[in-house]
């Protein structure tokens, strides 16, 4: 005969064995992905250009100085790229769909972007985190504007 007592007692004890093996999924999960190139990956980076080109190791060659968009060359062991900021979020993913239509790989962060090949953008990623997006280039036989709405065949991971 199982008394109130022993009911609560193993009614605990499941409680218990729910606990630990939570804590235990959770240990494991963090030991088994602690050894990925997911881990290396940093916080994405935030400042001015001039910041970010520094984390990145990169003496920026500002092109364009405009309130909007400010966007530089920089090359660094890692090879060369585009490192571009912006005022707003919204002119940002206006930049990267129009950008998409020439293919190419986007380590994007908040409010910035840098555009390479993949090596470059992979390497960067180590430096300045962010999110890589890879998009195809889209070939137009009439090089007309066929505008922006079209589908693009952007890649993102994370």
């Amino acid at each position: 005969m199982v008394t109130r007592r022993g009911t609560r007692r193993i009614r605990d004890a499941r409680r218990l064995a729910a606990v630990v093996a939570g804590c235990a999924g959770l240990v494991l999960l963090t030991a088994c992905s602690g050894g990925g190139g997911e881990s290396a990956v940093p916080p994405t980076a935030t400042g001015t250009l001039e910041e970010l080109a520094a984390q990145a190791g990169c003496e920026p060659r500002i092109q364009t100085d405009a309130q909007e968009l400010r966007q530089a060359n920089c090359t660094t062991e890692d090879g060369r790229y585009v490192l571009a900021t912006f005022a707003t979020d919204r002119g940002q993913r206006e930049w990267i769909n129009e950008a998409n239509d020439y293919g190419g790989s986007y380590l994007v962060g908040r409010r910035w972007v840098a555009v390479s090949d993949a090596e470059v953008v992979t390497a960067l990623r180590g430096r300045l985190g962010g999110t890589v997006e890879t998009a195809s280039p889209h070939h137009s036989g009439s090089g007309g504007s066929g505008g922006s709405e079209a589908g693009h065949s952007g890649h993102r991971t994370s």
